[in-house]
């Protein structure tokens, strides 16, 4: 099992230091997402800084960028890094597409499904000088002269990865992508019975198998090294968890769980009861969404949590992880991996 670290969202060029931290306790990849920043410029950073990370974007957002934009970016990025970069896209959701990015939404799936094909069809003509002739459901492109050419590359195979929640993308997935950023907000319940048999089919149908496709996702970390660190911590990610659960198209994953909660916190939200929310999460609702464990058996519980069903975890509220001290938190790692720290 590989642990990844995930960069929040800041000055890009403080990504040089973060990546060095990051590979000398022993993580294995370092991720950015797109929130309030560019999801790609830190990477180049991290490139330049580190020589053992995987480099991934979790996620970019693919919609209000042109296929052949994000391509190019993503060649640079592979060339920059030795073949470290793994592009990870997602859909984001209608009112972000129309509203802060002011592009068009429709058939986010199978746009989606054409977007990869179309990368993979833009990096074959570059890599092996051939006419670029793509036609597909929502993308054609059919023009690249030598000018715009960036020509072949010595690691040209870049790994995609798709973000998703519900069946559609975990099939895709499983039919045609490298990799998959299961979201956070999910239960061993709801990954046994929707998202693993989802891509399994997927993989199937395209004549692959579910081991063809990582697994990725953060956790929710619930640690400390005292009772009063652990409740500060159950707070945050209780927290986190009403904002998720909150969300209708996220409801599916409760109702695996067998849980009722959601259309009463969805009411909460909308008249503005957000601070109350966290009192509807139990605790025992916390330990099936996160991982519950003080910091000596953190890395033990994560990795008997999700060992045979994702192949890449992160944290994804750093909790009483970020105030560990350095030696502390290279034994989490290493608990993760099954090895020793170092």
């Amino acid at each position: 099992m590989r642990v990844d670290y995930y960069y929040p969202p800041g000055d890009p060029l403080a990504a040089r230091e973060a990546a060095v931290r990051a590979e000398r306790l022993g993580f294995d990849g370092f991720f950015t997402a797109e929130t309030s920043h560019d999801p790609f410029f830190p990477l180049l950073v991290a490139a330049d800084a580190s020589e053992t990370l995987d480099l991934g974007t979790s996620i970019a957002v693919a919609f209000p960028r042109s296929p052949m934009v994000t391509a190019m970016t993503s060649w640079d990025l592979a060339r920059a890094s030795s073949g470290r970069f793994i592009l990870g896209l997602g859909t984001q959701v209608k009112a972000h597409i129309t509203r802060r990015f002011s592009t068009e939404w429709f058939s986010p799936g199978p746009r989606l499904r054409d977007y990869i094909l179309a990368l993979r069809a833009i990096w074959e003509a570059w890599q092996n000088q051939t006419p670029l002739s793509y036609e597909g459901e929502f993308y054609r492109f059919t023009l690249m002269t030598p000018f715009f050419d960036p020509g072949p590359i010595e690691h040209p195979n870049i790994p995609v990865a798709i973000a998703g929640v519900g069946p559609y993308l975990s099939r895709l997935a499983g039919e045609l992508c490298d990799g998959f950023h299961v979201h956070p907000f999910h239960t061993v319940a709801y990954l046994d019975q929707v998202v693993l048999p989802a891509m399994a089919e997927g993989a199937e149908s395209a004549g692959r198998s579910l081991d063809d496709v990582v697994r990725m996702s953060t956790v929710f970390v619930v640690t400390g090294i005292d009772d009063s660190e652990m409740e500060q911590s159950m707070a945050a990610v209780k927290q986190q968890i009403a904002f998720y659960a909150s969300t209708p198209s996220y409801r599916p994953v409760l109702e695996a769980s067998g849980w009722d909660f959601g259309p009463e916190l969805t009411a909460m939200s909308k008249r503005g009861r957000w601070a109350e929310m966290a009192e509807v999460i139990t605790d025992d609702v916390v330990a099936e969404i996160g991982v519950v464990a003080p910091v000596e058996r953190l890395g033990a519980a994560i990795r008997e949590r999700y060992e045979g069903r994702v192949q890449r975890v992160g944290f994804y509220n750093l909790g009483g992880v970020a105030g560990l001290d350095e030696d502390a938190l290279a034994q989490v790692i290493a608990d993760i991996k099954g090895s020793s720290p170092g």
